[in-house]
């Protein structure tokens, strides 16, 4: 008789529901699977078999066929092996069928029957819940990343064995808990105090993370541009659980998880300028995977050498650095990824390195300077809020102690400045400075009347656009919230300005 198991397709960071039939009938002993599976699907019945013989269950020479149902959805990697076990062991009468009713089923088998991690146990738990279905059974190294889903009860097993057992009642797995307490990462990031000099530029990194703008940091090579970047998670906030739980839905689902079961810390990825459009931004081939810019969801990317990146690839994230989502179109496919970002970027001044250096001297002729600047276009920069010259730091700074705040006492300020905007905004702690919309900017970002009179002189003078003109008013809003003060004044426009280098003419 027909057995089936529930278990998921992981497409982008999205489960779908997927019926696994198993049917045994009479005729030559072999085995087939159809449903669009792919080769880690298909190769799966290899490493069924020596699972089940392993692990002490024999088999009749039997016809076995295995449908993975709906079959116009494409079935992707080593997650099956488990499901269909276990409807082969159903089917063969050595499993009761009614308990599989309400449980959800994937893992990957080893062939002496143990269970091995895979990647979307968290994606995996949320469409159980969503669907209705009670239990999870899941290997044991990813019960405490699904148990981060209220509501569902996840059993997390070993082996195959012990996943039999657990089906019909003789064997109970301990109830994983879900992690309260962030994990301590394994590569702490790096304080800001041990910086030498650069106050300016940390100030922009200070009011960037506490408005959530985007940055961009010009200056000569070795000034420090990708130090300072590298320092940016330390003075983030921590984030909220449920960012907290987007973060590692997306990180699950590239299997880029690791041991901790929950991912506390705002991610940082910093790219190679060689990466492609489908590095960066996912998808690629017949698999959808989460690119560089959906791993960065609610941290940060730092694209260093900005310029070097290719032309496709920084226009194509234009859009996602608005919307905070990408689709990714394939044939056969669609995935959505989140994109929440802060972008941080770093470049030279020139191709040499050493445009308006007083230490160098520039060797590039005008129509380098004038290819460079057309490497970044003016819609991309239009959308990065800060643009900062970084200066080279005086021997003297080098040498001396270091004297500069470290990163705990930024952070501080820059946690009191987000809970104005949560204040502010309502519950949602991804509305920030940054993002907010045209409503909210009316209301909540119109300086005073000397400030509003700067502000018009600045757009005239340096021709900004009205996408500019929002930055500055929207980079202002968070330096008055730095300084725990409602209004917006001159000042704090002054500095917004100053922080739109690109926008200002040479000299």
């Amino acid at each position: 008789m027909p057995a089936t198991v529930t278990t998921c397709a992981l497409l982008g960071i999205e489960a779908h529901w997927v019926q696994v039939e198993v049917d045994v009938a009479s005729g030559l002993p072999q085995t087939s699977t159809v449903g669009l599976p792919d080769h880690a699907v298909r190769e799966g019945k290899d490493r069924v078999r020596a699972a089940l013989r392993n692990s002490g269950y024999v088999l009749p020479p039997k016809r076995v066929t295995i449908n993975l149902a709906p079959a116009h959805l494409r079935k992707q990697g080593s997650a099956y092996d488990l499901p269909i076990a276990i409807a082969i062991l159903a089917a063969t009468g050595h499993t009761e069928a009614a308990p599989l009713s309400n449980v959800v089923i994937a893992g990957e088998l080893a062939l002496d029957g143990a269970l091995r991690p895979i990647r979307g146990a968290l994606s995996i738990a949320v469409a159980a819940l969503a669907a209705g279905q009670t239990h999870v059974l899941l290997p044991h190294a990813n019960a405490a990343e699904a148990a981060l889903v209220d509501g569902i009860t996840v059993l997390g097993v070993h082996s195959l064995r012990e996943a039999v057992e657990t089906l019909v009642g003789r064997h109970v797995p301990d109830a994983p808990s879900a992690p309260t307490e962030p994990a301590t990462s394994a590569t702490p990031v790096p304080d800001l105090a041990d910086v030498a000099g650069q106050e300016p530029a940390k100030r922009a990194l200070e009011v960037a993370a506490a408005g959530g703008h985007n940055l961009l940091l010009i200056g000569s090579p070795g000034v420090g541009k990708s130090m300072l970047a590298r320092r940016v998670t330390g003075i983030l906030p921590e984030l909220a659980l449920a960012e907290a739980l987007e973060v590692t839905r997306v990180h699950s689902a590239a299997g880029t998880l690791g041991r901790q079961p929950l991912i506390r810390t705002p991610p940082f990825r910093a790219p190679h300028h060689t990466v492609s459009a489908a590095g960066l931004f996912g998808g690629g081939g017949s698999v959808p995977q989460p690119g560089e810019l959906a791993l960065a969801h609610h941290g940060v990317l730092f694209l260093d050498e900005l310029p070097e990146f290719r032309r496709d690839v920084l226009e194509g994230l234009r859009q996602p650095l608005e919307s905070d989502v990408f689709t990714v179109v394939r044939v056969g496919w669609r995935a959505t990824y989140p994109t929440r970002v802060m972008l941080v970027a770093a470049m030279n001044p020139c191709p040499c390195g050493h445009l308006g250096d007083p230490r160098h001297a520039c060797r590039c002729t005008p129509h380098q300077l004038a290819h460079y600047a057309t490497r970044v276009s003016g819609p991309l920069l239009d959308r990065i809020d800060l643009h900062v010259n970084v200066a080279a730091v005086r021997s003297n700074d080098l040498s001396g102690a270091r004297t500069g705040e470290p990163s705990a006492a930024i952070r501080t300020r820059i946690v009191r400045a987000r809970a104005r905007q949560t204040a502010r905004f309502g519950a949602d702690r991804s509305i920030t400075n940054a993002r907010m919309s045209d409503r909210l900017l009316h209301t909540h970002a119109q300086p005073d009347d000397a400030g509003r009179q700067l502000l018009e002189r600045a757009m005239t003078r340096l021709g900004l656009s009205a996408r500019a003109y929002t930055r500055i008013l929207k980079v202002a809003r968070t330096i008055a919230d730095l300084a725990e003060r409602d209004a917006i004044s001159a000042p704090d426009v002054a500095e917004a300005i100053q922080y739109r280098c690109l926008d200002r003419p040479p000299g």
